[in-house]
């Protein structure tokens, strides 16, 4: 209590009275026993109160909700939503409840006030911390607390629910797995309690979060952009939308020191009309203006270090790891076993980006190499049906040259064997032309053969080469249209992020 003596000290310094001055002194030192004796006793009865509710492990409750929120599938994740909706929706009526009495209190506590006089301030007192001592007395039901010393004050379940990531873990598993009706509507109205904004900011994020999920269902195959990438960013964008407890605690602190701020600038104008005609009327006004003063100092720098600590608090990602995010490597060239099927495509950004568009502007850039890549891949779809219709033209006309060759030996072979039965003399001419006109057209069969062969071994090659690619356009088209969708969603949010966080500065 060395700070009091000093105020004191200061104070009767100023004054000539040496009477006054001995007065003031021992006035002093009772006030600073007293003050300590005070400062024992609320230390014990604050610890008395938290050892009396139900205090549970902070740690332990956020592991276990977020492990839940991404583990849970089907009528499990239907049950979790419901519970989590039951508990934040009881959270927000005790709460109620429970400023609902402190205000009556309050009422009651400034009647009594005003109907007694000063001297009854202290047994006003000690009736005020007697009706706190009933209020969270074990009979009543009373709020489940989770503590842990790293934190600071103990939370009730909204302010853990909102401290972990459950939230964000809800999300990435309706992205990864279509939510039904019911699961819709739940969630519907746990991101009304847990997001800032109206109605029309609710249903749009949740609507943007139903078209990731339709988006992210097709998509299979990878081609440029990863899926834990794409996951990484709607979890950072819930977390910029998500209430911040610190911050609302820092408000509702706020607004209870302007409340007392209030009241002693009441009590002060009140207490300058003090009789000057007893001395120890004057010598007590004199120690409670000097204790009112310093406790308005307190309060100012209380206010004041709650202000800088709220202007200093940001949701989501900070300026420099949001910039981190957007630098994007070079794509390297992809080679197909027929050729090349993806050029190398080096993305350059440009050194200065807006800060608020830098994301949805690496991911345009990634649409576009998609985009630039699947009319390539058309391109050479094309070259490879004029080479098919090419081969085929070729092949009928071969067909049908060794068709012709085949009819003339025949008819040679016909015109031999005539010959043969006429001209006994020239048998073995005839016989060795016949010989040798079989051997070419048996030649001419198994060159047809193999022509025939190696042009199906061709055709086939093509249309292998054309279902690949035809999938590849497949998969660009697919992981496009997941990128367009995570692009709506980034903007949509980032908007509703700036423009909080615009309405908090000028609050503050």
């Amino acid at each position: 209590m060395s700070w009091i003596r000093t105020a004191v000290s200061r104070a009767v310094e100023v004054g000539g009275n040496n009477n006054l001055r001995r007065t003031v002194w021992s006035v002093a030192d009772s006030v600073v026993q007293h003050a300590g004796s005070a400062v024992f006793g609320g230390a014990r009865m604050i610890h008395n109160r938290i050892a009396a509710r139900n205090m549970q492990n902070l740690r332990i409750t956020v592991k276990r909700l977020e492990e839940v929120s991404v583990s849970c599938k089907g009528v499990e994740r239907i049950q979790l939503l419901r519970r989590w909706l039951v508990a934040l929706k009881e959270i927000d009526r005790l709460l109620n409840d429970q400023n609902n009495n402190n205000d009556d209190n309050k009422n009651i506590s400034i009647t009594i006030n005003n109907s007694d006089t000063t001297n009854d301030n202290d047994k006003n007192n000690v009736d005020q911390f007697s009706f706190e001592d009933i209020k969270d007395s074990p009979q009543k039901p009373s709020l489940v607390y989770y503590y842990d010393p790293e934190v600071g004050e103990p939370m009730n379940f909204r302010e853990v629910f909102l401290y972990s990531q459950a939230l964000e873990g809800m999300t990435l598993s309706m992205i990864l797995e279509v939510p039904n009706e019911e699961e819709v509507s739940l969630f519907m109205e746990i991101l009304r309690i847990c997001i800032a904004g109206g109605q029309e900011v609710h249903e749009t994020v949740m609507s943007n979060i139903m078209n990731l999920a339709v988006a992210f269902s097709n998509y299979v195959e990878e081609v440029l952009v990863k899926r834990e990438e794409l996951l990484q960013y709607a979890q950072a964008a819930i977390k910029g939308l998500k209430i911040n407890v610190g911050l609302a605690r820092i408000d509702a602190e706020a607004c209870s020191l302007k409340e007392k701020l209030g009241e002693m600038k009441a009590f002060q104008n009140s207490s300058t009309q003090v009789h000057e005609d007893f001395f120890q009327k004057q010598t007590t006004a004199m120690i409670e203006a000097l204790k009112e003063a310093l406790g308005l100092v307190r309060l100012y720098s209380r206010l004041e270090a709650l202000l800088l600590k709220k202007k200093t608090l940001s949701n989501g990602d900070t300026p420099q790891l949001h910039a981190e995010k957007v630098q994007l490597p070079k794509f390297e060239q992809r080679i197909s076993p027929y050729g090349s099927l993806f050029c190398n495509h080096d993305i350059i950004l440009p050194t200065k980006l807006a800060y608020e568009h830098d994301v949805v502007d690496k991911l345009k850039v990634l649409s576009e190499s998609l985009s630039n890549s699947t009319s390539k891949a058309e391109k050479r779809i094309l070259e490879q049906r004029v080479q098919k219709e090419e081969a085929v033209s070729f092949r009928i006309a071969k067909a049908n040259e060794v068709s012709q060759q085949e009819k003339e030996l025949e008819a040679a072979i016909q015109e031999l064997e005539k010959q043969k039965d006429e001209l006994e003399a020239e048998l073995k001419k005839v016989n060795a032309s016949l010989i040798a006109a079989r051997v070419r057209l048996r030649n001419a069969r198994e060159e047809r053969e193999h022509f025939d062969d190696a042009s199906n071994q061709i055709l086939l090659q093509l249309t292998s080469k054309e279902e690949e690619i035809s999938r590849s356009i497949a998969s660009c088209r697919v992981e496009a249209d997941v990128v367009n969708a995570w692009i709506h969603f980034l903007e949509d949010t980032w908007f509703l992020q700036t423009t909080f966080h615009e309405q908090k500065e000028k609050q503050i």
